[in-house]
Formats: structure tokens, C-alpha cells, sequence
């Protein structure tokens, strides 16, 4: 009996101490300036599902010879990890095809990270289906779409074109996470909501600090273009303050992605462009992925890997020129 004792109350000792020691570990942000201050007085906003995301946009740049009048707007979806930084080579030369809109997703970038909403949740796939609907009513009222998702970006490109069949003219995917969008399963879900990890939830995420830079260096086949320069690109959000609890948020964000399933209700125009030496998102699946969506095109683009628009940004340009009347006729 006293064994029986001392076991129960080491038991409940154990159990105090994991509901409470949770909370009083200290959880601080890196970062030290707002989102504001890091975009700089230049930056540009747009007030999307009630918050503030931060957009580039490039205006037509329409040469002499050609009709100037309502052309598309290209609208540039980035993956995970990553932001408008991204795009940077291909917004210029895109440019000359329609007005391109780059934007930073929710939890990510320098787009305002709310711990707190109304209505749906905008980390969540569907409040970043809406976030779309905004921004294409902001800037692409009663003009054609075209659709840039790259890896996460372009399960969401791609989601949001069988989601709102009428809204899109042409999708172009780079290295789609479709096949195998990631993240933990939904059952799961339940458990981002428990107080104690909820607490701890952004210091869990911090680590993105530095694992992120592993990632990148994955995404690469040639290693000698990640410069300073790029990795300071995708560094500069990690100083905004409280940006843990914005990646906590999107961690822990519903996901009701069914587009794996649907891929025969994609019917417009889509181009898919990939690496050859793609490893974050295997080249192999999205050469599957052709075969699985009607009316595609598949550029495989050799000694490149999972950030083609970044490492071979010509030859991605080269790939969207070849079939850029299929996909805005």
C-alpha cells in the first residue's frame, strides 16, 4: 500500500509538473522591428480576410507592337518558407505579358501575422482561398487570371482553380506539392490546440530559423548561386517581431486540401514546369502529375532543381513564352 502511495503521488507530481512547467518557460521572438518597418515606407498593402498583405506589383509593360488593352494579371503564389522574394527574376519578364501581382501568404514574408481573428481562420487553406478571391477582385476585376503557384504555392493555385472553376484562365505550376502536399494529418489537429503546447508552440517553431536555411540548400542543384544576397532574401522576415507566433499559427492552421482527387476538374490550360534534379518535390511526381491533368504541358528543365524560377529563371521564362497563347486564349 505505501508503494501504491508513493507511486500515485509521484504520479501526480509528474502530471502537475506537465501542466504547469510548460508555462513557465519564457517564449520571446527574435525579431525586432514590425512587419511595417521591415517592408520599409515603400512598401505596398492590401486589406485581404481583415488583414494587411503585403504585395509587389509589376505593371504591363506593353511593347508598341502589341494590343495593350485589358491585358491578364498574373498573380505569383509562393511555397512554403519562402516569399515574394521568391519571384524576384521573373516578375520583369512577366511583366511583358500581363500585371503581375506577387504577395506574401499568411505566415509568412512581411504580411501583417495575427494571433487573433473574425470569421475563417486566415492561415487556413480555405481563409487563403479567400484571400485570393480578394485580391483578384481588387486587382483583376472582369480581367483574365493566370494562376503562378510554385511547390505549397501551387496546391493552392491549383485548389483554388476546381474551387472557383470561372476565376481562372491559366494555371502554371512550378514543382507542385500535390502528390504529396505534407504537413501532419488532420486527425492530429487537435493536439496544436492543448494550452501548454499552444504556450510553447512558437519557441517548437523557431527552429525554422535555421533548419530553413537546410532546406534552401536542398532546393538548389547548383549550390554556388545561393549568395548572401539570396539567403538574406529569405532571412529578412525573421526580423519582424512575433514572427514564431505567425508560423505557429499557419503550423497549426486547418488544411482541407481534396485536389489530389479532383486533378480531372482541372480542364483549363496548365503548365507545369519542374527541375530535373528536384528533391524537395520529385521531379518524377510531377512528371506524374502531367499524366493526371487534362490540357497540360510539362517542361523539365535540366541542372536545375527545386527553385527553377530562382536558379534557371531563363529557362523557366522560356518554358511560359512557348505556351503563353494555350494558356490566355
Amino acid at each position: 500500500m505505501k508503494i501504491s502511495k508513493i507511486l500515485t503521488r509521484v504520479g501526480l507530481v509528474v502530471l502537475a509538473l506537465l501542466l504547469i512547467v510548460p508555462f513557465l518557460i519564457p517564449v520571446e521572438t527574435s525579431g525586432t522591428r514590425t512587419y511595417k518597418q521591415v517592408a520599409g515606407e515603400a512598401a505596398t498593402f492590401a486589406t485581404a480576410q481583415g488583414i494587411e498583405i503585403f504585395y509587389e506589383k509589376t505593371d504591363f509593360a506593353c511593347k508598341e507592337d502589341k494590343d495593350c488593352s485589358n491585358p491578364p494579371v498574373i498573380f505569383l503564389m509562393h511555397g512554403f518558407g519562402a516569399n515574394t522574394f521568391s519571384f524576384r527574376e521573373l516578375t520583369q519578364p512577366l511583366s511583358e505579358l500581363g500585371d503581375v501581382i506577387a504577395y506574401d501568404r499568411p505566415g509568412f514574408g512581411l504580411t501583417e501575422r495575427p494571433t487573433s481573428w473574425d470569421g475563417e481562420n486566415p492561415y487556413g487553406s480555405i481563409g487563403q482561398d479567400l484571400i485570393l478571391d480578394e485580391l483578384i477582385e481588387t486587382f483583376a476585376s472582369g480581367r483574365d487570371v493566370i494562376l503562378v503557384g510554385h511547390s505549397a504555392g501551387g496546391t493552392l493555385a491549383a485548389q483554388y482553380a476546381v474551387d472557383n472553376k470561372d476565376a481562372v484562365k491559366g494555371l502554371i505550376l512550378i514543382s507542385p506539392a500535390i502528390l504529396s502536399t505534407g504537413g501532419s494529418p488532420s486527425w492530429l489537429n487537435w493536439i496544436y490546440s492543448i494550452p501548454q503546447l499552444d504556450h510553447l508552440g512558437p519557441l517548437l517553431v523557431s527552429s525554422i530559423a535555421s533548419s530553413g536555411m537546410d532546406l534552401l540548400n536542398e532546393s538548389w542543384y547548383n549550390k554556388d548561386l545561393i549568395t548572401e544576397e539570396v539567403k538574406a532574401g529569405y532571412r529578412e522576415p525573421l526580423s519582424v517581431s512575433g514572427w514564431e507566433e505567425g508560423f505557429w499559427e499557419f503550423n497549426r492552421a486547418p488544411r482541407e486540401f481534396d485536389i489530389k482527387d479532383r486533378l480531372d476538374e482541372i480542364t483549363i490550360p496548365t503548365l507545369l514546369i519542374t527541375g530535373d534534379s528536384d528533391t524537395v518535390v520529385a521531379t518524377k511526381d510531377t512528371e506524374v502529375l502531367a499524366t493526371m491533368i487534362q490540357n497540360s504541358v510539362l517542361f523539365v528543365i535540366p541542372q536545375s532543381g527545386h527553385l527553377a524560377q530562382e536558379e534557371t529563371p531563363g529557362d523557366t521564362m522560356k518554358a511560359i513564352r512557348v505556351v503563353w497563347g494555350i494558356l490566355t486564349r
